[in-house]
Order: structure tokens, then sequence, then C-alpha cells
């Protein structure tokens, strides 16, 4: 299957390794090995991202503007075809390469808090190298991304017109998300807060996507597909809803779900050391908050995806986006009942 592309890249089939790579969800992976050399080759995911142009556009702007302004920043630039081209159109899909990084290696969960800082070290280097580019130059991949206005009006729509089963099923998490509305009516105050501003933003800041050399010290961010012009509570919101609790979405047993203090101090150490100058105060002050915004906005995607009969994430069983729902909502309670604590922490740095 891949013997065209490879071909693009002046590779052949036979002489080189293919693996598969990685456990992402959205696109397929591989490591390849040509030449002793190593690469990484991808097939966009084109139902997610209808315009991979358009992430090509963006990672050779970003990388343009770096290697410019910061050429010492490791920035993982895509290998170009032997025509010149980024991205390779096949009739099995599209796919784009970059060369493997030497010595590095990622995580899929943040097991350490010095893992948690090095990984909010690099997101907030990233934006802010960024900070003189402009951001509104982004192609928008996903639209709406993280509009949680948006992701809440989907899930009001679809209880008129989801699975009449699933919505009474899903009747004691629906009254949980009503009562979190408030979450929704801050966001709205952000988006027209002046002090709130468009930056450069990863908008999926999971540890999976930071490189890290073999003493754990984090290289680079990786996996620009969703990098669009944003509020920096998406990247430090993703960080604390994925690195705070040591189980993911995926468990069902909530006794499972708490909240490690120790990670939250250190992403708010390692995204202040590179960012605190940058964020105004009112954004200093949003630091918990922007916990609460992506937790909350996860848990209502899940919840609305399982009353729309399970069309985007998909279902491994029945009722598991109900099941992934009442995770996140479980963890959104917990991480408001330690506010007090949190809240201290990021408010002190």
């Amino acid at each position: 299957m891949l013997e065209n592309v490879l071909a693009a890249y002046g590779m052949k089939a036979g002489s080189t390794s293919i693996q598969p790579y990685g456990n992402g969800l959205i696109n397929n992976t591989w490591k390849l090995i040509s030449d002793n050399r190593g690469f990484i080759l991808q097939k966009v995911n084109t139902n997610v991202f209808k315009s991979p142009g358009d992430i090509a556009f963006n990672v050779n702007a970003i990388g343009a503007y770096l290697k410019d302004h910061w050429p010492d920043y490791h920035f993982v630039h895509p290998v170009i075809t032997s025509d010149g081209q980024y991205l390779v159109h096949d009739e099995s899909g599209v796919f784009r390469m970059f060369p493997f990084v030497p010595f590095s290696h990622t995580k899929n969960v943040a097991e350490k808090p010095q893992q948690a800082y090095e990984a909010a070290l690099q997101f907030g280097r990233f934006t802010c190298l960024l900070s003189g580019f402009n951001a509104t130059l982004l192609k928008v991949t996903i639209p709406s991304f993280h509009d949680l206005s948006l992701r809440y009006e989907n899930f009001v729509v679809m209880l008129k017109k989801g699975n009449v089963e699933r919505i009474a099923a899903a009747n004691h998490l629906i009254l949980t998300a009503f009562k979190y509305k408030n979450i929704v009516d801050v966001y709205e105050s952000i988006k027209i807060n002046p002090d709130f501003r468009t930056r450069v933003t990863h908008h999926d800041t999971k540890i999976s996507n930071v490189l890290f050399d073999n003493n754990d010290n984090g290289i680079c961010v990786i996996d620009l597909d969703t990098t669009l012009p944003g509020y920096f509570i998406s990247d430090v919101g993703d960080m604390l809803r994925t690195y705070i609790c040591p189980v993911s979405e995926e468990e069902n047993d909530y006794d499972k779900i708490c909240i490690r203090p120790e990670f939250y101090e250190a992403i708010v150490m390692g995204y202040y050391a590179e960012m605190k100058s940058e964020l105004t105060l009112s954004e200093k002050n949003s630091f918990f908050y922007a916990g609460s915004f992506m937790i909350y906005m996860q848990a209502i995607r899940f919840l609305t995806d399982y009353l729309d009969d399970d069309r985007y994430y998909g279902a491994k069983y029945e009722g598991h986006n109900l099941t992934r729902a009442g995770n996140q909502f479980v963890l959104l309670q917990k991480y408001l009942d330690a506010e007090n604590k949190l809240a201290y922490i990021s408010a002190n740095l």
C-alpha cells in the first residue's frame, strides 16, 4: 500500500523497514528505517482534517518563523518529496513524513510531576517563542475546535434530536451538565474580554505530543495538526485534564479518579517558566478555570456523542461514551472540590 508513497520520497519498499508507531486515535503512523535513518510517516485522517493542505501551510509557516527568529529551537520540519511537495496524495489517502529525532521518545502518561513540568514548559515555550507571529495567519484546520459555547449548543440540540432511549438513560448526567452551565457563562465573558489574548495555541497538549530525551528532558512539541489561534486556557486546560488524574477518561472504575496536586503545581511552574511574563493578570487569575473549562467541555462532548449514537468518537462497547462522560464529570467534581488548594498554588507562583 505504501510503495507509491515511499517512492515519492525516493525510498524503496523492499529496503525500507516499516513498523506501526504510537497509539494515536486520529492518524495512522509508522516508523521507517531507510539507509540507516529514521522517519515518521503519517496518513492524515481526512474525515477529521478535511483540508490537509491547511495543516501543511501552518506547519511550514510556523517552521519558517521559528527558523528566522529562534534558530536554536528544535523544530521538526517535514520531509519534502522528490518533487518538492510536503504532502503525498495517493489513491489510498494523504501522507506526510517527518525525520525521526534521534534518542527521543514520547510518553503516553505523565507518571511523575517532573514529566508534567517538562511538558508544560515545552508547550509554554512553543507559544512564547511564537508571540511575535500573527496567529490570525494560521489556517483553521478544525473550525470551532475548543469553542465551549458551540459544544454546549450542540449538546442542547441533541437533547431534542438525539436517541430518545439514550436521553432517558443519561438523564443523571444531563442534569449534571446543566448544573455546571456556569462554566460556559465564564467562557462567554472571556471571549469579550480583551485581557484574554489570542495566541498561537497547540490545542492538543497531551503528554504524547512532547518529545523527551533519554534523561526525560523535553526537546520540543510535535503534532501541530490542531495548532490554531486560541486562548491559553485550551493548552493549560488540556494538560490539567490529562495530567492531574492518574487514570484516563477510559477508566470505568470511578473510585480510581483523583486529583494529584503535585502535578497541578508542576504544570503551573512549567508553563509559567516560559509564559508568566506573557500572561495578563486576568489570564493568571484564570489558571484554575482552564482545568474546569476543558474537563467540562470533554464531558459534554462525550455525552453529546452518546446521545447521537456515537457518531463522532465511536464506541467499543454499549454505553462507552456514557461511561466516558461520567468519568469526566466525576473528575470535574473532584477538581472543583480541590479548588481552594489548587487555586492557591497558581496564585502564589
